[in-house]
């Protein structure tokens, strides 16, 4: 291992991800020598099924939407990774391709590190399987826990959930997000997302322009919402608790 010394301002620049500050400081020393600090723009395609992965990628203040893909066309997001996670965990698990398509839906800061360097420190830094075993459980349960609602739950209660999930991981009522984009990732067509829009904006929830929104009334909307929001948030929530101890 290399014991050279890295500079606080090195450690600082990847610290904004959590999965990489609850590392070890040693750990994350380490680590950080093999990062690299990259900005990651709106709707740039990080991978796609299929798709060998060179890069793992930690977001800072960026957002990442993953994108299950049927027939080349057809899609429906099962997770989002922000700052709290990491886009590709599955590499370090024997994993050499891509699962999902992975769109930048919020531009921003991010390390990457090469999937094979990415391997190779999975494989000799406990601290670091431990976290991304549980970050893995958080994944699992979110696509598990969308791929009910989307079968069972009206659009406006799955639009309603999606914004919520959206705001916790970015931390604020306010972001942009296209009537495309939420249809790609509600799987539904554009005039079903403009439809289910509206209903919430005339009940005082929401406020959508031009696909910038706001979010009015926090508890309203998780009321609009279906229970897949609460069970999706308590999942992440206890992972990743259990994961930063």
């Amino acid at each position: 291992m290399n014991n050279v010394a890295v500079p606080p301002a090195a450690l600082a620049q990847h610290e904004g991800n959590r999965l990489l500050a609850a590392l070890p400081a040693s750990e994350l020393a380490h680590l950080t020598e093999l990062l690299e600090p990259v900005q990651l723009d709106i709707g740039a395609v990080l991978c796609e099924p299929t798709d060998a992965m060179p890069y793992i990628y930690f977001p800072h203040d960026s957002l990442i939407s993953l994108l299950a893909v049927a027939e080349g066309r057809m899609t429906l997001e099962v997770g989002l990774v922000g700052r709290e996670g990491v886009l590709g965990a599955t590499v370090a698990l024997g994993h050499q391709m891509a699962q999902v398509r992975a769109v930048v839906q919020r531009p921003g800061r991010a390390s990457r590190i090469g999937s094979a360097q990415f391997r190779n420190e999975f494989t000799r830094n406990p601290a670091l399987q431990r976290v991304l075993y549980r970050y893995t459980d958080c994944l699992l349960a979110q696509a598990i826990q969308i791929a009910v609602c989307s079968r069972f739950h009206v659009l406006e209660a799955r639009l309603a959930r999606s914004l919520l999930v959206t705001r916790d991981r970015l931390q604020s009522d306010k972001f942009h997000l296209t009537h495309e984009f939420l249809a790609h990732a509600l799987g539904v067509r554009r005039v079903g997302v403009t439809k289910a829009a509206s209903a919430l904006q005339q009940q005082g929830l929401i406020i959508y322009s031009r696909g910038n929104i706001e979010i009015l009334d926090v508890p309203g909307l998780a009321a609009a919402s279906c229970k897949c929001y609460e069970i999706v948030k308590e999942a992440g929530e206890d992972a990743l608790a259990t994961a930063f101890v």
